[in-house]
């Protein structure tokens, strides 16, 4: 496996956090004037996307992070997810706290899936920073600890081979292979079967530096083109004008990794068939684990640049519900399995 994977994994999975996140606090703000004590305003989500951000982009976690080492597991990663959406006044259950992680993964997944080259996961990731910097661009201190990360990610993986690029892809791949999670705005689009699995379009553009399908050429033994013979495809294939950028600044070109909750509209996500059984037979199968320790280790370094913060004097840190009702909340929080969270989540998106 690869040991460059981790940090691609972490931010474009926290990008997608804050994505949801920055969504429904939005969503839940009462304008400052007419809020409670007890209720969101602007001020404070600024505040709380201000605060993760901080401690995502903290320069001692980022230095553990881009270490090389192997991916850990899914609990593992969950933890410091847990950990990081702790950093401010915002306080989620373990039921939202769940769904939240589940939709980011699938986002994630999704993201992977469709990149035209195995390359383009670092335009995937620097579309994520992108918007994350369009989150704090009055933070000029939060700013330089984002863009530090960039020159990172350019240091790190600009002198990869195609071939090492594809090898974090599979790392990536197999990290997700078990999760089918049905979400709605994807099976609205109809990029996601019903089985939670995901549609691969067979048109659009080709990875930039290839060709449209449709032609095969033939060589002599001296290299010299001797034949050529067409074929028609199903797919309707375009030439891209132009690379994405691989730059600190400028046009990614590839949408892949961009705010899809930028256009409000309902989420829902639902577990399959095939993910449930897995679920009733994680205790079955359960054998020791020999990276338990390792994976210990390796949480104790990265999570101590990550410090819930802890609200001060009479401040009340803010609960964010991400289901519809706080009774759908303590139900979740009730019927999902412990072993393996993957059972029914909905997330609405709109209220």
């Amino acid at each position: 496996m690869s040991c460059r994977a981790l940090p691609l994994l972490f931010l474009n999975l926290g990008g997608e956090m804050l994505y949801i996140l920055d969504q429904r606090l939005r969503a839940q703000s009462i304008p400052g004037d007419k809020a409670r004590k007890d209720e969101w305003t602007d001020v404070d989500r600024k505040r709380v996307m201000n605060d993760i951000i901080t401690t995502m982009f903290n320069k001692k976690f980022m230095e553990e992070l881009f270490k090389p080492q192997e991916l850990y597991s899914k609990k593992a990663l969950r933890t410091v997810y847990d950990r990081l959406a702790h950093a401010s006044i915002m306080r989620l259950n373990q039921a939202s706290m769940d769904k939240l992680y589940d939709l980011m993964t699938m986002a994630f997944k999704y993201q992977v899936l469709l990149c035209p080259r195995p390359r383009d996961i670092l335009l995937v990731t620097f579309n994520h920073l992108d918007a994350i910097k369009d989150f704090i661009h009055d933070a000029p201190g939060i700013l330089n600890q984002v863009d530090e990360t960039f020159r990172q990610l350019i240091n790190t993986y600009g002198c990869l081979s195609d071939g090492e690029f594809q090898l974090i892809r599979q790392t990536l791949l197999i990290f997700f292979q078990d999760m089918h999670i049905r979400v709605s705005i994807f099976l609205k689009d109809k990029v996601q079967n019903s089985n939670g699995r995901f549609v691969l379009p067979i048109s659009g553009p080709v990875p930039w530096g290839t060709e449209v399908p449709g032609l095969i050429r033939m060589f002599d033994r001296n290299g010299d083109e001797v034949k050529r013979t067409k074929f028609t495809t199903d797919g309707n294939y375009i030439i891209p004008q132009r690379e994405g950028s691989f730059e600190l600044y400028g046009d990614r070109v590839l949408k892949l990794g961009t705010n899809m909750y930028s256009v409000s509209r309902p989420v829902e996500t639902h577990i399959s068939g095939a993910s449930k059984n897995l679920a009733s037979r994680v205790k079955e199968n359960a054998a020791p684990n020999p990276l338990v320790k390792e994976e210990l280790n390796f949480l104790a370094r990265l999570l101590g640049g990550l410090d819930v913060k802890k609200p001060a004097g009479a401040e009340t840190g803010f609960r964010l519900n991400l289901f519809t009702t706080d009774e759908e909340e303590e139900h979740a929080a009730l019927t999902r399995p412990e072993e393996l969270s993957y059972k029914v989540i909905n997330i609405e998106a709109t209220q």
